[in-house]
């Protein structure tokens, strides 16, 4: 598990500057071989239990999202999702900012591993330039709801050409006393072999950095990419929300 030598200080807000310094409480080494492993791994603490409640409960000023999906609506599977506009809540922008130039150094990895493109510049802002001068010019930061019965099927997060291959999903309730079941689901297709699962509990505030379609495999060829599909399991009891951050836009 990876652990944090920062303590959280919720009095403090959750400027871009803190979030920097929580950001940087991760081990970033370990974190990225575990996501080769595994395809996914957990951050240090992020958000204090507080500041997960007060952004959960946001899902509730519809002012603030573009749009809602049911999922039940478009057989996705059943629950509820809403995306953020670009007029971001103070929090969400700040800890997307300070996570994407931890998360670059790996995405160029495994494209050179891939022999793929990087195309992704050394900020955020000139990156999201890209995809919106590309027509993916909306927001794609998710909150998402989960009660007792529901679940989300497997799928990938591209919305468009432009794809960063590296998201992250925290966890806004606690996991065995606010909710049963909603575990992160992850299913990938080995080279040559059968599909592999991975369930993986959120813990209520920390990250969990997963890959968007594919991450590098090791072959007896040399490296392959192994196709990714995430999801969420039946919550059991109570209810689930997550926050989603996506480092490319939507068409």
């Amino acid at each position: 598990m990876i652990r944090t030598a920062i303590p959280l200080t919720p009095a403090i807000p959750l400027t871009p500057a803190e979030a920097r310094r929580r950001v940087a409480g991760t081990d970033w080494t370990a974190l990225a071989a575990e996501l080769d492993e595994h395809g996914c791994a957990p951050t240090a603490p992020l958000l204090g239990p507080e500041e997960c409640r007060e952004l959960a409960s946001r899902y509730e000023e519809p002012e603030l999202f573009r749009t809602t999906v049911d999922l039940a609506r478009h057989r996705f599977g059943s629950g509820e999702y809403r995306y953020f506009t670009h007029d971001l809540p103070g929090p969400v922008a700040a800890l997307r900012a300070a996570l994407y130039p931890r998360l670059l150094p790996i995405a160029r990895d495994w494209a050179a591993r891939l022999d793929r493109p990087a195309p992704w510049p050394d900020t955020l802002d000139a990156w999201l330039a890209r995809c919106h001068a590309a027509g993916q010019d909306r927001s794609a930061q998710i909150l998402l709801s989960y009660g007792p019965g529901d679940w989300n099927a497997l799928h990938r997060d591209v919305f468009g050409d432009l794809v960063f291959p590296l998201q992250v999903v925290i966890g806004l309730d606690a996991y065995g006393e606010d909710y049963t079941g909603g575990e992160f689901l992850m299913v990938e297709q080995r080279p040559r072999a059968q599909s592999r699962g991975t369930a993986t509990p959120l813990r209520q505030g920390h990250g969990l950095v997963f890959t968007t379609r594919d991450h590098p495999v090791r072959t007896r060829r040399g490296w392959s990419a192994g196709a990714v599909r995430h999801g969420v399991s039946t919550v059991r009891t109570g209810r689930r929300r997550t926050l989603g951050l996506v480092f490319h836009d939507a068409s």
